[in-house]
């Protein structure tokens, strides 16, 4: 339990106006030699992520859809997300904002990509870099549906050697995210490379259409090492990554694809993506442990969407002996804003008492975790 001194402290710190304080040079984060957890390259120092995922704002734009005309509120937006004690921000990057054709990254989106590792540097916070997000169809290029399997994952390799190109030299790139969430054909061909929408996105994209003889696992391993090579290429230091939906958690059983023994050898450390159910907590830290495969495991993607702020507290707590980090949301509304409008809806009050109980916990886990 956080002492009620530390609390005020924390939520103060939170609450009151942000001021800008120059951040330390941030240290390149790695895997620890035993494979186990996350450390600073240089001090050797155990890292624990405590995040956001900053993908939107609250109209619902996706970030690379504003941030060139509205760059100040990325900027202010980062300097709330520092105030809330976090140390890593999980971006999301369409095909279609970089991508100019299927062999021509966009100059202009590589451009902005830098200007906010910098900002990043400067704000001291990690990145999480999500790459080939098609989460808004509009922006989807038409020829990028139109094309083959074989070619639309060279299409991909050309993103992902452009965004290595671009972050490769920073020490603010925790990690390069292949892909949100990909999924692979069933028995029968699929016809569509997106799934279903969820709140007007298409967060879960398939690696292709049919198997053509081959097993799921020999597709996302083949998938995998093509775009970890196109990143290696001119990237050889920055950890990569898969944030993958727990199927064992929502099919009740079961075994990862992505982090099985054939998948998981490119990948540094498991990234999965947890919404525990109200009265389930403890069959998700159950379905948690079936992700331990050796490697570093942080919980990319949490929030009381369908559980209560309490309970997804106590699955971060219980799940601290065996997780290197947790990432939840920022959507550009600070809690003393949601606290403040005239008529907060349910998601904003949601929101709001959540941003404060993760803002006062940051320092309680990253600080107290113990070692393994």
């Amino acid at each position: 339990m956080i002492r009620p001194c530390l609390l005020s402290v924390l939520m103060s710190c939170f609450l009151s106006p942000v001021t800008i304080v120059a951040a330390q040079p941030l240290e390149p984060v790695k895997v620890s030699d035993d494979g186990s957890h996350f450390v600073g390259a240089l001090s050797g120092r155990r890292f624990v992520v405590w995040g956001v995922n900053y993908d939107h704002d609250a109209s619902g734009r996706l970030l690379d859809e504003y941030w060139i005309d509205e760059w100040e509120t990325v900027v202010e937006d980062f300097r709330e997300i520092k105030a809330l004690g976090v140390n890593c921000v999980r971006i999301h990057l369409q095909v279609g904002k970089f991508m100019t054709s299927p062999s021509e990254p966009d100059s202009t989106s590589l451009d902005q990509l830098a200007r906010l590792v910098k900002l990043a540097e400067d704000t001291g916070l990690y990145l999480d870099v999500t790459g080939l997000a098609c989460y808004h169809k509009a922006n989807i290029p038409p020829w990028y549906d139109e094309l083959s399997e074989q070619n639309r994952w060279a299409a991909q390799t050309v993103f992902w050697e452009a965004i290595a190109r671009t972050c490769a030299n920073s020490p603010a790139i925790f990690c390069y995210d292949l892909m949100n969430e990909p999924i692979l054909p069933g028995k029968e061909p699929a016809t569509d490379w997106l799934a279903g929408e969820f709140g007007g996105k298409h967060f879960v994209q398939r690696l292709a259409l049919d198997l053509n003889g081959r097993s799921r696992e020999q597709i996302a391993e083949a998938w995998v090492n093509t775009m970890t090579d196109a990143i290696r290429q001119h990237d050889k230091h920055h950890m990569i990554t898969v944030g993958v939906i727990p199927w064992v958690f929502a099919f009740g059983g079961g075994k990862p694809l992505f982090y099985s023994p054939r998948v998981n050898k490119r990948l540094d450390f498991v990234a999965v993506h947890f919404y525990p159910k109200k009265g389930k907590i403890d069959q998700a830290l159950k379905a948690l442990r079936a992700y331990e495969v050796g490697k570093p495991l942080v919980i990319e993607e949490t929030f009381p969407l369908k559980c209560s702020s309490e309970e997804l507290t106590d699955f971060i707590h219980r799940s601290s002996d065996h997780t290197d980090g947790w990432i939840s949301f920022y959507w550009g509304t600070p809690a003393a804003q949601l606290r403040t409008k005239d008529q907060p809806t349910i998601g904003e009050a949601i929101t709001a008492d959540w941003l404060e109980r993760f803002s006062a916990t940051s320092t309680e886990i990253t600080n107290q975790k113990p070692q393994r």
